[in-house]
């Protein structure tokens, strides 16, 4: 199976903590939307599998109108072979969820929305500049759990000032409405953010890593309490309700990502888009392909499982790294892994290593020590 990513790369305002392509005029978006059906025509030779997911992301998605949406759907059915029930996510943000708006959503091909809520209290949504208030989130969830049986949100924890007790609040929250999928992220500083700035101006304070991992294991608690399988270091999903899209990513399935900035990955080469709108507008209308593309080595490849595989419940598979990748990989993996199977930060169930209770928060750094170096 494969996926089919499609950026959009425009926002009503920036939040202060993100770092993802995007831009605030929406100057280009008509001149947008038809570049990226190009880009589909261009690369529909890159796809010989059947297309199980699209997933709009950004950016904002629900900037685009419906004719906008319905438009780029049906130019992946047009380019590429696609499943009889596809997974269509749409990313949306409350403020452009109005009942009428829902509604219309409703009746097209989109059959899953991702909502981006992020805290249900006032004071975090305003310092982290979002476009919505609290009332806004409440409101949009009443609404479209009446007309969309599978939808996500996204939750931060670790924001500065966010105490236990209110952190537990934003979960009661989120429980309250029947949400089947969460996606939950440790509020992080990127560079060249306004959140950056205001940490280094003293205007918000930084955010404290023990703090964020204790958020992480109220989550963790609260969410396997309630029937969620936390199947990826961010995701928690009732039964049957797993992000279709997530766990390919996750289980290094193919995906071809359509827009500015967008990744896509094909397991033996990783290629992105240039994060520039006007190159990439003109580069599309010149037939280009405005792409770099980095072929993976087989020192690569084996990082990318083991990266992937261990912030999910579907670990890293000792026999499958022997037999793609030989003895010398396994040993070198076993041999890593050794402190923290002793440390209990790692443990082996049925020939699959995978992060313990224990381990999970820090998945992302004991990855970087079980990955080989390259010999180039």
């Amino acid at each position: 199976m494969a996926g089919i990513y499609i950026h959009i790369p425009f926002c009503k305002q920036a939040c202060h903590y993100c770092d993802f392509h995007f831009s605030t005029s929406m100057k280009k978006k008509d001149e947008m939307v038809l570049a990226l059906a190009k880009e589909m025509q261009l690369r529909k030779s890159e796809v010989s599998e059947v297309v199980e997911t699209i997933y709009f992301g950004g950016g904002t998605p629900s900037v685009l109108t419906l004719e906008e949406i319905d438009f780029l759907i049906q130019e992946v059915y047009s380019n590429f072979e696609v499943s009889e029930n596809p997974e269509i996510t749409l990313e949306a943000n409350p403020d452009d969820l109005s009942e009428e708006r829902i509604i219309e959503l409703s009746k097209s091909k989109i059959n899953r929305l991702s909502i981006g809520i992020q805290s249900f209290f006032e004071g975090d949504l305003k310092m982290m500049n979002r476009a919505h208030n609290s009332a806004e989130a409440k409101k949009s969830l009443e609404i479209a759990t009446k007309y969309f049986d599978n939808i996500s949100i996204d939750l931060i924890y670790g924001i500065p000032g966010l105490t236990n007790e209110m952190w537990k609040q934003n979960i009661e929250t989120a429980l309250s409405f029947g949400m089947p999928h969460i996606s939950s992220y440790a509020l992080t500083v990127e560079p060249k953010t306004a959140l950056k700035k205001l940490i280094q101006t003293g205007k918000i304070a930084e955010p404290k890593d023990d703090i964020a991992q204790e958020h992480f294991q109220i989550l963790v608690d609260m969410l396997q309490k309630n029937g969620f399988v936390h199947y990826e270091l961010s995701n928690f999903g009732k039964e049957n309700y797993f992000s279709k899209n997530n766990s390919a990513y996750w289980l290094g399935k193919k995906y071809i990502g359509i827009g500015p900035s967008a990744h896509s990955y094909n397991g033996i080469s990783r290629s992105w888009n240039i994060a520039n709108n006007s190159i990439y507008l003109r580069e599309i209308a010149e037939n280009k392909l405005p792409n770099e593309i980095e072929i993976l080595s087989r020192e690569d490849q084996y990082n990318e499982y083991v990266m992937t595989g261990l912030r999910t419940i579907w670990g890293i598979s000792l026999d499958r790294i022997e037999n793609e990748f030989g003895t010398d990989f396994l040993n070198y993996l076993m041999k890593q892994a050794e402190k923290f199977l002793a440390d209990d930060l790692l443990s082996i169930e049925e020939n699959v290593l995978k992060t313990t209770r224990k381990g999970k928060f820090l998945a992302d750094g004991i990855a970087s020590d079980l990955f080989m170096l390259s010999n180039d």
